[in-house]
């Protein structure tokens, strides 16, 4: 539990790094035999992007990798993975995921729990990170989940 908690402290640095840039503050890291390998926060608005999630900004940040990689790789996320980040995350074979929160969004976990291990740590300061910025900016908020409204629904 404490190298969980030791890496989502590195994935909420980058959500902050990602807020602090004008963005969404959700951030990732991959580790691989107890070592960061990749690291990267959302993006989507700093780059004009359709799919730099935190997710798909660290394995891009990551590097091509061999398949027996991946497998030996868990991602930290410090919000539940989205459909398209779930479809990467299982496309590469990452066996383990572990979540900072999941109550301000939850991605497809059922489903991805029939491939893979899923840790939810559920703290607080993932939560109140995301709660933060959906009050503050819903519509950028709606856009990033392919969402219509205010209200992210």
């Amino acid at each position: 539990m404490d190298d969980h908690l030791k890496f989502m402290r590195e994935a909420v640095k980058e959500a902050r790094r990602g807020l602090a840039e004008g963005g969404i503050p959700i951030g990732s890291v991959l580790v691989r035999d107890g070592r960061i390998i990749g690291r990267g926060h959302n993006r989507r608005v700093q780059k004009k992007s359709a799919i730099l999630h935190a997710e798909m900004d660290c394995l891009e940040n990551a590097g091509r990798l061999k398949a027996a990689d991946y497998r030996r790789c868990t991602i930290y996320s410090t919000l539940s993975p989205c459909h398209m980040c779930t479809g990467a995350i299982l496309l590469y074979g990452i066996p383990r995921v572990v979540i900072g929160e999941n109550r301000t969004f939850k991605g497809p976990e059922a489903y991805s729990r029939r491939r893979l291990k899923l840790i939810n740590l559920d703290l607080a300061e993932c939560r109140e990170l995301m709660e933060g910025f959906i009050k503050a900016s819903p519509e950028l908020w709606s856009e990033d989940i392919g969402k219509s409204g205010k209200s992210g629904k």
